[in-house]
C-alpha cells in the first residue's frame, strides 16, 4: 500500500505505524508518500482489504515509554473485523453499535476497554451480539468515525488483558 499522511516528516523506514489499529512498518519513503506492507493473514483478519484510493484512515504511531497512556494497551494486532449496525446522535455525541462475532463475546464487558480502527474506547453497552460506543465531538472529528456508515467494516482488537485472562482460564477448563 501507498499512502499519504501529513505526519510524513515524522515517519522512517522500518517504523511500526497502526493504520486503521493494525499495526504495519513503512518499507520506503519516496517524496510525500510512504509503503507498507500486509501478509495474507493480515488482509484476511482486517479492513485493510477494503480500503480505496481517498479512503480516511486512522494513523497513530507507537507508544514510546516516556509518554502517558491515555486510553488502553493496543498492540496493533487486529482480532476480527464486525459491521457497524446503527448510528445515532443525541446531546452532541454519537453513538455506534456494532455486531459482536459470538467467539469474541467473553472479551468485551460493560465499561471495559475495545479498539476499533485503531481508536482506544469504552463499551457503554453490550449484549450477547452486539456492543456499543459513544463518540464525542472531538474523537468524531480527528478519526474516521465522522465518514462511518451503517454496514461499514471495522477492525477490532480486545483489551490484551482480557484476552490473558481468557486464555488461562480456558486452559485451566474453567
Amino acid at each position: 500500500f501507498s499512502l499519504r499522511s501529513p505526519f510524513i516528516n515524522e515517519f522512517y523506514i522500518d517504523q511500526s505505524i497502526a493504520h486503521n489499529g493494525v499495526c504495519l512498518t513503512v518499507v520506503s519513503i519516496v517524496d510525500n508518500e510512504y509503503t507498507v506492507t500486509a501478509i495474507e493473514e493480515t488482509l484476511n483478519k482486517t479492513n485493510l482489504k477494503h480500503w480505496k484510493k481517498g479512503s480516511r484512515i486512522n494513523i497513530e504511531r507507537c507508544l514510546t515509554n516516556n509518554k502517558r497512556l491515555d486510553g488502553h494497551f493496543v498492540q496493533g494486532h487486529v482480532d476480527t473485523t464486525t459491521q457497524c449496525t446503527k448510528i445515532s446522535e443525541a446531546d452532541g455525541s454519537w453513538y455506534y453499535e456494532f455486531t459482536l462475532p459470538s467467539e469474541f463475546a467473553e472479551l468485551v464487558v460493560d465499561k471495559g476497554s475495545i479498539c476499533i480502527n485503531g481508536v482506544s474506547l469504552t463499551v457503554i453497552l453490550n449484549s450477547e451480539n452486539t456492543f456499543q460506543v459513544a463518540i464525542i465531538p472531538y474523537t468524531y472529528e480527528h478519526t474516521n468515525f465522522g465518514k462511518l456508515n451503517v454496514g461499514d467494516t471495522v477492525n477490532l482488537e480486545f483489551d490484551i488483558l482480557g484476552k490473558y485472562v481468557s486464555r488461562i482460564l480456558k486452559l485451566r477448563g474453567q
